[in-house]
């Protein structure tokens, strides 16, 4: 990593040896990009962290190669960016938004095309001073880039209501280049998205974001999606919709492939319960929406479990809904996360005995993770210290999340490992 680092670091820096701004001019005119060059010199060094330590090993042992390759020893002022492949410097350059991306690549003659083939293409409305610019980059990057290179990851940050037109090019793009990663994080109608979307056969991962129902209508996510390969699925600011005559909603037992979810202040209309079945679904993030549940209808409901594979579960929300799951599901959950975001609202009262009942059925708990306010609502459990707890034998590790000084927490903390003495306990102190 600090070879990719420091590398990252001098093809910013090397903006100071061009010698003016008109060769910035030139290539910008022959290439017909529409750049701006006056914060070239103020690129900042992007994180260079990767999702998988393999790919840390195979780019720093490519780095290394190149490095070795050089027949006599480098001093500070020698440039060794020359050297390295273009895959590494298309994969540095991957790092950087689309925008930041093509104006580094002007730095040089031999780099002056390598933006054509970034797999992973990242575009936020921050660079842009007006969704106009934004629209006309778009058309002239797209338009430019080598057809013959997939993208692997579109990542679109926007603050404001992109035009139909502008987000449904941006899709259809990316579907027609087998796009694999998808990443809409912007307020979107998702029944305005071009039809090829709704059955693309390349994409493992979706990111979606709507828009907060406190601010409008909140989009309805769709039952008509056929994505046989997602593994990954993330939705925020969606209303979950029941497919028919029922008491519950089940948007996501299509997804055969799904072993990740995180639904994120979403509704649910027409139903008590959120079913969410899924043979290999091994990680499970919901986010209650952050409101009193008897202002907003579809914000609160309970959770029905059909995940035999569910490893971990996390849990946010200002009350504890109640939890429906056969035994061979509860107890295969090893890994859970608890942050109920207030303790003082009317649900969270009357939702505490549910919290207790949480943490009995889950009988497999390996590590606990729980926040202050948690233990606070589950405090309000009447005679809670006397009550039997027939659970939590396998517990190894428990971290509280605190502003308290940890004295204060030790009986409540006591009644949580009382069955398994031995569990390390972590005060993270905030």
């Amino acid at each position: 990593m600090d070879i990719l680092t420091k590398l990252i670091k001098r093809v910013l820096s090397f903006a100071e040896k061009v010698e003016s701004l008109q060769k910035f001019a030139r290539v910008s005119k022959q290439f017909s990009l529409p750049l701006c060059f006056d914060s070239i010199s103020h690129q900042k060094t992007p994180n260079l962290g990767f999702a998988e330590d393999s790919k840390v090993f195979v780019y720093e042992t490519m780095v290394r190669r190149s490095l070795r390759s050089r027949k006599h020893k480098h001093n500070e002022n020698e440039d060794i960016i020359s050297n390295l492949t273009d895959c590494i410097l298309i994969h540095v350059l991957s790092f950087l938004n689309a925008k930041e991306a093509a104006q580094t690549c002007i730095l040089s003659k031999r780099w002056i095309t390598l933006w054509k083939g970034l797999p992973t293409i990242t575009l936020s409305s921050s660079n842009f001073r007006t969704e106009k610019s934004l629209a006309e980059f778009l058309s002239h990057f797209l338009s430019l880039r080598d057809g013959s290179t997939t993208i692997h990851t579109l990542d679109v940050h926007c603050l404001y209501y992109l035009e139909p037109s502008l987000f449904q090019m941006i899709i259809k793009y990316a579907i027609s280049h087998n796009v694999q990663h998808l990443l809409m994080n912007f307020p979107c109608r998702i029944d305005l998205f071009p039809s090829c979307f709704f059955s693309c056969h390349t994409l493992t991962s979706l990111n979606l974001s709507g828009y907060d129902i406190l601010f409008g209508q909140i989009p309805i996510f769709p039952k008509n999606l056929n994505l046989p390969a997602l593994t990954s699925l993330s939705l925020k600011y969606f209303s979950l919709h029941r497919s028919d005559a029922g008491c519950v909603v089940e948007p996501f037992s299509t997804f055969n492939m799904l072993n990740r979810l995180i639904i994120d202040s979403c509704i649910v209309q027409d139903a008590q319960n959120l079913c969410i079945s899924s043979t290999k679904l091994v990680n499970l993030t919901i986010i209650m929406h952050d409101c009193e549940p008897k202002t907003i209808i579809g914000t609160y409901f309970g959770l029905e479990l059909y995940a035999p594979s569910l490893q971990t579960f996390a849990f946010s929300g200002p009350y504890t809904p109640k939890l429906f799951a056969s035994k061979n599901v509860l107890s295969s959950i090893k890994h859970v996360n608890i942050h109920v975001t207030c303790y003082w609202n009317s649900k969270a009262r009357e939702t505490s005995p549910v919290l207790l009942n949480w943490l009995v059925v889950l009988t497999n708990i390996e590590s606990l993770t729980i926040c202050l306010y948690t233990l606070e609502v589950l405090s309000l459990v009447r005679d809670l210290l006397k009550v039997e707890f027939p659970s939590l034998f396998n517990l190894k590790s428990l971290k509280l999340k605190t502003p308290m000084p940890s004295s204060k927490l030790d009986k409540r903390v006591d009644f949580l490992i009382q069955n398994s003495p031995s569990t390390k306990v972590d005060i993270i102190h905030l």
